[in-house]
């Protein structure tokens, strides 16, 4: 049975972008794993994540690479791939679809970085530093990390909104 051709088939920037969402998931993905097992195979590493204070900002910025980046992204472009062919419509904006994956890329790269930044500093400072003054070396680096998963959320949003509106209405438009 062939398929019929949509909007969603032949759109270039559709598909662009779609394929954008794969291209970051296989990134992220490879970052993720590639960071997973430096933290398990470097002693040193492992040491200061599970043994410095705030060291394990570093296993929580790890987390958020692979959940936000690989396994989030895979689902987007899944999602964004399928929903059109099941309602036989096309997305309701590519504005939108291009506006997300914007917003959602630069808001998980911050949550890493800050994070990162976070453990490291914390990490570091915790050798000579009271636990006072480590909290607020940390600080500021975590306020950027919660507006940076602000973003995230406000990515998600955009998403969930262009699916919504994607699909309400399918059977009006048949």
């Amino acid at each position: 049975m062939a398929e019929k051709q949509g909007s969603w088939v032949t759109d270039e920037v559709y598909i662009t972008y779609t394929l954008r969402f794969i291209y970051a998931c296989v990134v992220y993905s490879i970052i993720g794993f590639s960071w997973g097992a430096l933290m398990g195979g470097i002693g040193e590493f492992r040491h200061f994540v599970d043994h410095r204070l705030h060291g394990n900002l570093i296993v929580r910025a790890h987390t958020h690479i692979n959940l936000l980046g690989w396994v989030e992204m895979a689902i987007f472009a899944a999602v964004y791939y399928l929903v059109p062919r099941l309602v036989q419509r096309p997305i309701f904006s590519i504005g939108l679809v291009k506006t997300h994956f914007w917003i959602h890329n630069i808001g998980v790269i911050g949550m890493v970085v800050f994070f990162t930044t976070a453990g490291v500093l914390g990490g570091r400072a915790s050798v000579t530093a009271a636990p006072e003054q480590i909290e607020q070396i940390v600080k500021p680096w975590m306020v950027l990390v919660g507006i940076s998963g602000s973003l995230v959320l406000l990515a998600n949003l955009i998403w969930a909104y262009n699916i919504y509106k994607t699909c309400a209405g399918r059977k009006k438009a048949a």
